[in-house]
């Protein structure tokens, strides 16, 4: 039990440096490197990599891992399935708030997320605002209920930040983002599936359309 809390410790942590761009697209991570950075043997950081390489994130080149990077194929698929798994969950999202099952506090939650968002986008702190929209975003696929697809979108979130972060910069119409949030919000906050479904497909494909 405590070797296996140490290999999750050692691939939480090692994820967090790859997403938080610690180590970039393309850097090779050897165990020995990283046992050293992280301060642990081998042994965990072997079988974290197994499961960073099943989760997208590095890859094996020779006798090490290399951080994974998107091809622009693969990124506009990537995409494409964001689109469709928060439309998804934007419909159950307005579903269970039509029925009354979401907790009023965690539509409250959300809306602090949407304004400080635009705060920090405002101020042009861009790492913030990376984590907040992440965290907006996910909130709305919590509440949706939806297991499968919130834990295929962690995986799809993290391979698109990697992939991505490099190249991102401050939205030139800040406002149109905030608008969109506050729009999808009021979609689900009224039940309105069809609606919360549409703008929350659309905000993804307009996301990716800032990357073209």
């Amino acid at each position: 039990m405590e070797a296996y809390m140490q290999v999750d410790t050692v691939y939480r942590r090692l994820r967090e440096l790859i997403v938080a761009g610690e180590y970039p697209p393309g850097e090779r991570l050897t165990e020995t490197a990283v046992g050293e950075t992280l301060a642990v043997s081998r042994t965990p950081v072997r079988e974290a990599l197994r499961r960073l390489e099943s989760d997208g994130l590095v890859h094996g080149v020779g006798r090490g891992m290399v951080v994974t990077v998107l091809t622009p194929d693969r990124l506009g698929h990537a995409y494409a399935v964001r689109a469709a798994l928060e439309t998804l969950t934007a419909e159950l999202a307005a579903d269970r708030q039509r029925t009354g099952r979401i907790a009023p506090i965690a539509l409250s939650d959300l809306e602090r997320d949407a304004r400080r968002l635009e705060d920090v986008t405002a101020a042009g702190d861009l790492d913030q605002a990376i984590e907040l929209n992440r965290r907006f975003h996910r909130g709305i696929a919590e509440l949706a209920c939806n297991p499968i697809a919130l834990e295929i979108l962690d995986r799809l979130w993290d391979q698109i930040i990697v992939s991505t972060r490099a190249s991102l910069a401050p939205p030139e119409r800040p406002e149109t983002v905030a608008s969109e949030h506050q729009d999808l919000l009021r979609a689900i906050v009224q039940g309105d599936r069809t609606l919360a479904g549409q703008i929350a497909g659309d905000h993804a494909r307009a996301a990716k359309a800032t990357l073209e």
